[in-house]
């Protein structure tokens, strides 16, 4: 799928024809959909990447088996997840779903057979769980090929730099720059994520 993604992009924008060709081909590593996932994106968010890796290594360690589940979330107590370097909203955050996922209020199970709108609708009814973070999950755990996450800083970032904005572009007017993109969205705003970490341009 990520060649073809690829193919159409370059076939479809001439800016992101070029941000594929220096970047190379897309190599999206997924995770399973799954509770440790979901779990692991509220440990991630507002985070930089070695913290965050850091605060969930503390958390699996300090959990039953080492393992991110549920029932082992539910027995820790409270200053156990905060001495994992867990904000209390975080920790919070993360009972409410497991409590949520243990009584079947959320089953990761079913997600697969979900339209993307019923997967955000079923992951943001968990405290803490936004439409960012449900399209990071839709994109990165359920492998969905055209999701547009309108509200990432990175992707409205690289676009504006990429296509000569004079400001970050609004979710809209990024709806609007991606409609060549379809149905190949999550490709493309990986492309957008790893335009950023190309060396600058001489002017």
């Amino acid at each position: 799928m990520n060649r073809k993604a690829s193919r159409h992009l370059q076939d479809a924008d001439p800016v992101l024809r070029r941000i594929i060709e220096e970047v190379g081909t897309c190599r999206i590593q997924y995770r399973r959909p799954d509770f440790s996932t979901l779990a692991r994106a509220i440990v991630f968010q507002q985070l930089n990447g070695t913290a965050a890796r850091t605060i969930y290594g503390r958390l699996e360690a300090c959990l039953a088996k080492g393992r991110v589940t549920p029932r082992s979330v539910l027995q820790a107590p409270l200053p156990r997840l905060r001495a994992a370097g867990l904000s209390g909203r975080k920790a919070a955050y993360l009972r409410d779903l497991a409590e949520k996922a243990s009584r079947g209020a959320l089953r990761f199970g079913r997600l697969a057979a979900l339209s993307d709108e019923e997967v955000i609708a079923a992951l943001t009814q968990v405290k803490g769980v936004g439409v960012w973070t449900a399209h990071m999950f839709l994109i990165f755990a359920l492998r969905r090929p055209d999701v547009l996450a309108v509200g990432d800083y990175g992707v409205r970032s690289a676009a504006r730099k990429a296509y000569g904005l004079d400001r970050l572009p609004t979710p809209t007017e990024l709806a609007r720059l991606a409609r060549p993109w379809r149905p190949y969205c999550s490709a493309a705003c990986w492309y957008l994520w790893r335009s950023l970490e190309l060396p600058k341009r001489e002017p």
